[in-house]
């Protein structure tokens, strides 16, 4: 769209001052709004709840410690089936210790630690795992388990869903990474991953997680199989958990990449990822973060991005085995996140898992994340800044 059209100008003035739009409005804006002009609403929006001229990043690693799945999503390049003993892996704890021995040599503040839907580990594994890094690394953050394993572990344990995330929090999980959302359609998760959890089942790991004081991220792969409507779905259901408890810190969405996949096909372009993550920024106003996706888009639109709503460049990555499986190599170090932050006009900060800013030294300076339940109060609260100039 070259052109924005004049109902779908008024939804972006609207939007970008803090007007909260349906979901007819989110479609319309895909088919109606200039790429420029979502660009620009976004920005603004993002202005209204960053207002700061700063923009954060975090120094973690992303540690898978296995890859035997038995799930088979046809979009993953990275499982390996139970008895693939030529490339599956299950690492010990010791070689988990390296990892993040390495990690805290460079200024890490934190794990996030996934992995397949192993089909014999027990409950106490994960118990006994997370004690063990507790004991051993007490100041990092442990970011681990998606909803799809938690669900898993629910399966195996024969245990409800609150014991098992009771459990998983008093062996040091700290909070929960938003993945294998993928598009929470279930229309779409039986074409790209019928064997994984549905909708209601993940969101109801987020549900009982929040409550429980646990806060986590919230993702969006798409790109794939889903249709513009089906995007939009997903915006609504995370806009409605996050109202019902507020525990989400940040939403991330990424593409599809379709190398060495079952699914196959096309990936989508740049353009298609900055009007639909613009539409999140503008659609999902009571999530405080939004998350640029270099990994998946690769530094330089990741850097574009932060002029479509996001305010957050991600991790540095120093470890990524998921989207590299399917053929994705873009890499960056602190130093090169730090140029695109400042030569897009912002102060690059470092920031934990919570996205409290930390010194050089990782050490939070006390500027503390409201309790999730104030999020949604919090947002609503912030100044609304003048309307966009848009293109005409």
């Amino acid at each position: 769209m070259s052109t924005t059209t004049p109902r779908a100008r008024a939804i972006l003035q609207g939007a970008a001052q803090g007007d909260r739009i349906g979901p007819g409005e989110a479609r319309l804006l895909f088919d109606e709004a200039s790429l420029i002009d979502l660009g620009l609403a976004a920005d603004a929006a993002r202005q209204r709840l960053h207002p700061e001229p700063m923009v954060t990043y975090i120094v973690d690693r992303n540690i898978n410690y296995t890859n035997f799945c038995v799930t088979k999503c046809s979009f993953c390049a990275f499982y390996r089936l139970p008895g693939d003993l030529a490339e599956g892996y299950l690492h010990p704890k010791e070689v988990l210790y390296q990892k993040i021995d390495e990690t805290l040599e460079l200024g890490g503040t934190g794990i996030l630690l996934q992995g397949g839907h192993h089909p014999t580990l027990p409950l106490e594994w994960y118990e006994d795992l997370l004690s063990s890094f507790r004991q051993r690394y007490p100041s990092v953050h442990l970011h681990a388990f998606s909803p799809p394993e938690i669900q898993h572990l629910v399966h195996v344990s024969k245990r409800p869903l609150e014991e098992v995330l009771e459990r998983l929090k008093q062996s040091g999980l700290d909070s929960i990474p938003g993945g294998g959302a993928e598009i929470l359609v279930d229309s779409v998760r039986d074409r790209i991953a019928p064997l994984k959890i549905r909708s209601e089942e993940w969101l109801a790991v987020m549900d009982c997680a929040h409550r429980l004081g646990i806060p986590s991220t919230i993702t969006m792969m798409f790109g794939h199989v889903e249709s513009l409507g089906d995007r939009v779905e997903h915006l609504v259901k995370v806009r409605d958990q996050q109202d019902k408890t507020g525990g989400f810190t940040a939403f991330i969405a990424w593409t599809y990449k379709p190398g060495h996949t079952e699914m196959g096909g096309r990936e989508t372009t740049s353009a298609d990822y900055l009007r639909t993550q613009a539409i999140a920024r503008l659609f999902v106003d009571n999530i405080l973060n939004i998350q640029s996706s270099w990994v998946t888009q690769g530094t330089e639109i990741g850097q574009i991005a932060l002029k479509f709503g996001a305010n957050d460049m991600g991790s540095v990555m120093i470890e990524e085995n998921v989207v590299r499986s399917a053929g994705n190599t873009f890499c960056t170090t602190r130093e090169e996140l730090e140029r695109l932050i400042t030569e897009a006009g912002y102060h690059p900060r470092q920031r934990d898992t919570l996205y409290r800013l930390v010194d050089r030294r990782g050490a939070p300076p006390g500027n503390a994340v409201p309790p999730a339940a104030s999020l949604r109060q919090s947002v609503r609260k912030l100044p609304r800044p003048s309307a966009p100039a848009l293109q005409r």
